[in-house]
């Protein structure tokens, strides 16, 4: 074994809130080091080869999430971060060849749904107004660390305060909303706001998407407005993509890391977290070579962290316990395609426009949503499964500029895999899963098919082997009311430090959950340097 030169922090992972974490602490004098065990950094926010000249978004397919103050304080768009928002949001076509079309705009969407509901349309204003107001404070939740419930400081009572004047800033109806409505199914929620299946159905999506979850959870509604935290996406939701793929926003944050002084390895996979007496004292790789540092910071999944990575002796019979029963839940897959043209839409009228952004697939009803998230229970997946797709090539060609003309590249994401891993394994799956989400595209689309030169298909076991996450969830942590907050990874740990001295979790398990947001990152870093100023 060989032993190399100390470093003030290490970070495991050079997913996107690895990168943003390491690129605080290099901000703040800290000599950080980024192990990435992959070929490549970016996580789940990368871009794959698909075909010869076309490559596709292979997990994330949107950006917009990511907290407009982390790109500006980081400098993203000097790094070379490039983002494209089209004008519409939503196309959810409908089995009567109709469609529900959410823009940007809002009064041009209000324009679209009166073809559904003149009620519904009027009604999209305050709803969309609410969605803004309740995520606003959630947004602020999501920037700071959730107070110590155990032994209160001052810094504590701070952040209290903070979130009192915020929690004021709401008002008197939108206070009472909030404390309402969090525990409340998406399904209840938006029916308060409309009458037609297709529009509420089309609003409850984003309460799921990910997740184990269905429309009629409790705590569903919470999901659907952290969506919308921190970015601008309203009640229509975010359609941002990363010009070049999520891989040119995880090399933007990586080169701003960089640029600060941080030193980033990849094919590093660490198998250990190395202890002494209770502390971090550095970590150990696949190859055997010792690297040393007083603090390590993760980027994985707390359940693997804990389980896996360090001592159980060291973490002790009741945290490991508590950790290995953090629900992860495989819940989705993902099929990639690449098409030799453009599909047609016969709900988008020959408009390329209404192509460019989510194709919502199957949300025709709540009840039909719920059915089809209720098969996943019991092993199996739905005949109508639900699908949100997006063609980003239809925005950056960039992604297809060594292919043939006319090609285009589609993300798909399959919604409710079962929970448990079905007879056989999923690699004896992977076929009937791709098949199944071109013959529901198909629905919508007649003839896609036809169109397909390439497939990729991931399942929730891919999604575990390839990019490490455990059980397969993209948000690493199912994101219910009982992972929320203080309770996200677990009570009493949610300040992104862990239960041995020098450990802090940073990834998309920490507080304020999933998503390409970069906060857990962000948060943990300052938890990081707070803690080096107070030991010296």
């Amino acid at each position: 074994m060989t032993t190399t030169p100390t470093y003030d922090a290490i970070v495991i992972g050079a997913g996107h809130n690895g990168l943003v974490a390491a690129a605080y602490m290099a901000r703040a004098g800290l000599r950080v080091l980024v192990l990435e065990a992959r070929d490549r950094v970016g996580g789940a926010t990368v871009t794959e080869e698909l075909a010869p000249g076309v490559r596709v978004p292979a997990l994330a397919h949107t950006v917009g999430r990511l907290r407009p103050s982390i790109a500006r304080e980081l400098d993203l768009a000097r790094h070379g971060m490039a983002l494209v928002a089209p004008e519409v949001r939503v196309f959810a076509p409908q089995p009567d060849g109709r469609a529900v079309t959410l823009w940007a705009d809002l009064a041009r969407t209000v324009d679209s749904l009166r073809a559904w509901s003149e009620e519904d349309a009027t009604a999209w204003v305050e709803y969309d107004r609410r969605i803004r107001a309740l995520s606003s404070f959630l947004a602020d939740l999501g920037d700071e660390a959730p107070p110590e419930i155990k032994a209160p400081r001052f810094g504590d009572a701070l952040v209290g305060l903070r979130l009192g004047r915020a929690f004021r800033g709401l008002g008197k109806h939108d206070g009472r909303t909030i404390l309402r409505v969090l525990a409340m199914a998406a399904a209840d929620f938006v029916a308060e706001s409309f009458e037609t299946d297709a529009i509420r159905a089309t609003a409850a999506w984003r309460g799921v998407r990910y997740t184990a979850m269905g429309p009629w959870s409790a705590g569903s509604t919470q999901v659907l407005l952290a969506d919308a935290a921190g970015n601008d996406g309203g009640a229509a939701g975010e359609t941002v993509f990363a010009k070049g793929g999520p891989s040119a926003l995880a090399d933007a944050i990586a080169s701003a890391a960089r640029a600060a002084g941080a030193e980033i390895r990849t094919h590093a996979r660490v198998t250990h977290v190395s202890t002494g007496d209770g502390a971090v004292t550095g970590v150990v790789l696949e190859s055997g070579e010792e690297i040393e540092a007083p603090r390590v910071v993760s980027g994985l999944d707390p359940k693997q962290l804990l389980t896996t990575l360090v001592d159980p002796v060291t973490v002790g019979p009741s945290m490991r316990w508590r950790a290995a029963n953090i629900r992860t839940p495989g819940s989705v897959a993902k099929v990639n395609l690449a098409l030799d043209g453009t599909p047609e839409f016969p709900a988008a009228g020959g408009d390329p426009r209404l192509l460019r952004g989510r194709i919502q697939v199957n949300t025709t009803s709540i009840d039909a949503m719920e059915r089809a998230f209720d098969v996943s229970k019991y092993g199996r997946w739905s005949d109508q499964s639900v699908l949100e797709a997006t063609i980003p090539s239809l925005v950056d060609r960039s992604l297809v500029d060594g292919a043939a003309d006319g090609t285009q590249v589609m993300s798909v994401l399959m919604q409710w895999m079962p929970k448990e891993v079905p007879e056989g394994g999923w690699e004896a799956q992977r076929d009937a899963i791709g098949d199944l989400a071109i013959r529901t595209l198909e629905t919508v689309s007649p003839g896609l098919g036809s169109r397909v030169v390439a497939r990729q298909v991931l399942t929730p076991g891919d999604l575990e082997a390839d990019y490490g996450l455990t059980g397969g969830p993209p948000l690493h942590a199912e994101p219910a009311l009982d992972s929320f907050f203080l309770w996200r990874p677990l009570l009493g740990w949610a300040r992104y430090r862990m239960p041995v001295a020098g450990l802090y979790l940073a990834g998309s398990g920490a507080h304020p959950g999933g998503g390409v947001t970069g906060a857990p990152g962000r948060n943990a870093a300052a938890e990081v340097v707070a803690d080096r100023k107070k030991r010296r």
